[in-house]
C-alpha cells in the first residue's frame, strides 16, 4: 500500500511539473463568430493547442469596431497581449509608432521570411502614415488586399435585359428597370462606418485626385477643402441622389451585407477582395451562400466603372494585408517568446495558408501555396491580376482621428443629411490639430 501511494504521488507531482512549466499565451484575435468557415478556423487553433501541450492559448475573439476599441484599450492600460491581429497601419499605426511589436525581420530571421513575396517584407510598405512611421516589420502581411471590389449577379442583369456595366452612365441607366423591381443597382452596407471609406471612397478619391495629392495635405501643401477634394465627396454623394446605392445601406451592418447580396436584393455589391470567403461552400453545413455551380455562371467580379473626371482611370485602392503582431513586451529567452514564435510561424506555414486560400480569405503572400477553390475564388483572383495600379486606402494613410470625421461624414451623405463642404472643412480642422501636436 505504501508502494502504491508514494507512486501516486510520484505521478501527482510529476502532473504538477508540467502543468507548472505549461507557458500561458494571450492572444487578441478578430473574426466574426456567424461567418461560414468559422469551424475550419477554429479547428485550425485547436491544432496548434493538441500540438503544442505545454502551450495555454488564452484567446480573445473580437470583431469590427470593438476589435479596435479593445485594442486601444489594452495599448492606454500597457496591458497588450502576447499576440494580436494587427493591420499594416492605419487603426494599428500606434504599434509602428511606439515600436510595440517585435521586428519579426530579427526574430524570424530571413530564411523564415525568404519564402513571401517581398511585397510581404518590405517594411517601407508598413506603417504608412501622415508622418514617417518607425519603419520595422512588426508584422508579415498574409496577403496584399484590394479594398474595392464589385462582386456582380451577371444572370440577374442578364434576365432584366442589362449589360455589365462600364461607366457611371451604364449604372444611371440600370436604375429605373431595377428599382421598378425592388432591386437595388448596388450595396454597400455602413452602418460599422468604414466600409464606404474604405471600400469605395478610397477608390474614388484616388480616381478623381490620386496619391500626390494626399501626400500634398500631409506636408501642408493642399487641403481637404481644396474643390477637388470637395468634388470628389459631391460624386459619393450622387451615388445616393441618382438612386445607385439606397440610403437605407447606411442602416445595414457589415455582417448582414452578403446574405443580402446572395440572396437577389442588389444586382452589385461594394466590398473588399476578403468577401469572398462569405460566399463559398462552408464545411461544417456543406453549404453556401452562392453554390460553387452559380459562382461559376452567374457571379463575376468587376472594378468598379469608370467615374467622370477620373484622372486616374481603373486604380483601385489597396494596401498590404493584416498579419500577427508579438509583444515587444516579451523578454528575449522567455518561454512566452518562444511560444509566440512557435505560434507564429505555424499560423504563416503552408498548412495553414493553404486553408485560408481554400477559404476565400486571401490570395497569400507566402509563395507557393495551390489549392482546390471554389470558382469565385479563382474570379477574385484573376481580377486582382487585372488591376495594373493601387491607390491609398485612406484609413491606411490617415490619422484616426481625421478618418473619424471623413467615416461618420461618408455616412451622413449616404443618408441624405451631410455637407461635403462642411466634411472637408471639419477634416482639415482635424488634420491641422493633428499636425500641430505632432511637431
Amino acid at each position: 500500500m505504501k508502494k502504491l501511494i508514494i507512486a501516486m504521488l510520484m505521478v501527482a507531482f510529476v502532473a504538477l511539473g508540467a502543468m507548472a512549466q505549461k507557458t500561458t499565451l494571450n492572444v487578441l484575435y478578430y473574426i466574426d463568430a456567424t461567418q461560414a468557415g468559422y469551424d475550419v478556423d477554429q479547428a485550425i487553433w485547436a491544432k496548434f493547442q493538441a500540438d503544442n501541450p505545454d502551450i495555454d492559448l488564452q484567446k480573445e475573439e473580437l470583431f469590427s469596431e470593438p476589435y479596435h476599441q479593445k485594442f486601444q484599450a489594452y495599448v492606454a492600460a500597457g496591458t497588450l497581449p502576447d499576440v494580436w491581429y494587427c493591420w499594416p497601419s492605419g487603426r494599428s499605426e500606434v504599434v509602428y509608432d511606439k515600436h510595440l511589436a517585435k521586428d519579426l525581420s530579427k526574430l524570424l530571421g530571413a530564411d523564415f521570411l525568404k519564402n513571401f513575396a517581398p511585397t510581404a517584407t518590405n517594411p517601407k510598405a508598413l506603417g504608412d502614415s501622415v508622418l514617417p512611421a518607425s519603419q520595422y516589420q512588426a508584422i508579415v502581411p498574409q496577403s496584399f488586399t484590394l479594398t474595392t471590389a464589385v462582386y456582380i449577379n451577371t444572370k440577374l442583369l442578364k434576365d432584366n435585359g442589362l449589360a455589365i456595366p462600364k461607366t457611371y452612365a451604364d449604372l444611371r441607366k440600370m436604375v429605373p428597370k431595377l428599382k421598378a423591381k425592388g432591386i437595388a443597382v448596388m450595396m454597400l452596407p455602413d452602418k460599422d462606418l468604414w466600409p464606404s471609406q474604405s471600400c469605395l471612397f478610397s477608390t474614388i478619391s484616388g480616381r478623381l485626385l490620386g496619391d500626390a495629392y494626399i501626400d500634398s495635405v500631409k506636408t501642408k501643401n493642399a487641403k481637404f477643402t481644396d474643390k477637388g477634394f470637395v468634388n470628389a465627396l459631391k460624386f459619393y454623394q450622387s451615388l445616393f441622389k441618382d438612386g445607385i446605392i439606397a440610403a437605407s445601406d447606411m442602416n445595414v451592418g457589415y455582417s448582414e451585407g452578403a446574405g443580402l447580396f446572395a440572396s437577389g436584393k442588389a444586382a452589385m455589391y461594394i466590398d473588399g477582395d476578403w468577401r469572398t470567403g462569405n460566399y463559398i461552400t462552408d464545411k461544417s453545413s456543406n453549404t453556401a451562400l452562392i453554390s460553387p455551380a452559380d459562382q461559376e455562371s452567374s457571379f463575376d467580379i468587376i472594378n468598379f466603372p469608370a467615374i467622370p473626371g477620373e484622372k486616374n482611370s481603373g486604380v483601385v485602392s489597396g494596401i498590404a494585408g493584416v498579419g500577427y503582431a508579438i509583444s515587444d513586451a516579451l523578454p528575449a529567452g522567455s518561454a512566452k517568446l518562444s511560444a509566440a514564435v512557435k505560434l507564429m510561424k505555424y499560423l504563416y506555414s503552408p498548412e495553414v495558408q493553404k486553408i485560408r486560400y481554400e477559404q476565400g480569405a486571401y490570395i497569400p503572400t507566402l509563395m507557393g501555396v495551390t489549392g482546390n477553390v471554389e470558382p469565385i475564388i479563382k474570379k477574385m483572383a484573376a481580377y486582382k491580376n487585372s488591376i495594373a495600379k493601387t491607390t491609398y486606402v485612406l484609413d491606411g494613410v490617415l490619422d484616426p482621428s481625421v478618418v473619424s470625421i471623413l467615416n461618420n461624414g461618408l455616412q451622413a451623405l449616404g443618408l441624405g443629411n451631410g455637407d461635403p463642404a462642411k466634411i472637408a472643412s471639419d477634416m482639415q480642422a482635424a488634420m491641422d490639430k493633428f499636425l500641430a501636436s505632432a511637431k
